[in-house]
């Protein structure tokens, strides 16, 4: 931990809400001088305000204590940038148009790797009324199935959560440039269109 550095990042996060160091310790029940003292680079947070420090400002514990966010540049948001993170634990799915720093059930999460299409995650796409008809043989068991259908486009993502003992089929709405995937259980992150 770097005093200066630590001191640098809530002296630019609190300027960035127009806070004063006055405002920032009445929300801690502390003295404007201790703000003063960390923003100078003269002392650092006691262990006992550092989380109440970083629930205030928004931000991850263990980036306060390095004094970086490591903010990204922006890209614009590209779709054919999309990532997909999914947690192991819940299920849940994260989706962002860049690389970004997701954590769920307190386990950072890494963004999912396509894989190679093998002939349990086989899927066929149909056009029916202008929409997208996708069919799979994949189990629907609770131990293993498909937990989304994830669907690309240009300007958009779509996700489609399934659920264990649901049939091998869904519909969606057709999506210029689409990219189609799968999500298993089990083994992960499969393109099938």
């Amino acid at each position: 931990m770097d005093c200066r550095k630590v001191g640098e990042l809530i002296q630019k996060l609190r300027k960035e809400r127009g806070w004063t160091q006055k405002y920032l310790a009445d929300k801690m029940n502390i003295s404007d001088r201790t703000v003063s003292k960390w923003e100078r680079g003269l002392g650092l947070p006691d262990v006992g305000l550092l989380k109440n420090l970083s629930d205030i400002f928004g931000i991850d514990l263990g980036k306060m204590l390095d004094g970086d966010l490591n903010e990204r540049e922006t890209d614009g948001g590209n779709m054919k940038k999309v990532k997909f993170y999914f947690c192991p634990v819940c299920g849940n799915l994260v989706t962002a148009a860049s690389g970004a720093d997701v954590i769920c059930c307190g386990r950072k999460l890494e963004p999912m790797i396509e894989n190679e299409t093998d002939e349990k995650h086989l899927a066929e796409v149909k056009i029916i009324d202008g929409e997208y008809y996708i069919s799979f043989g994949h189990k629907m068991e609770k131990e293993h199935y498909i937990n989304y259908v994830l669907c690309t486009g240009y300007d958009r993502a779509l996700v489609v959560r399934l659920y264990p003992e649901q049939g091998g089929e869904v519909r969606i709405p057709r999506i210029s440039g689409a990219k189609i995937y799968l999500v298993c259980s089990r083994d992960g992150l499969f393109r099938i269109m």
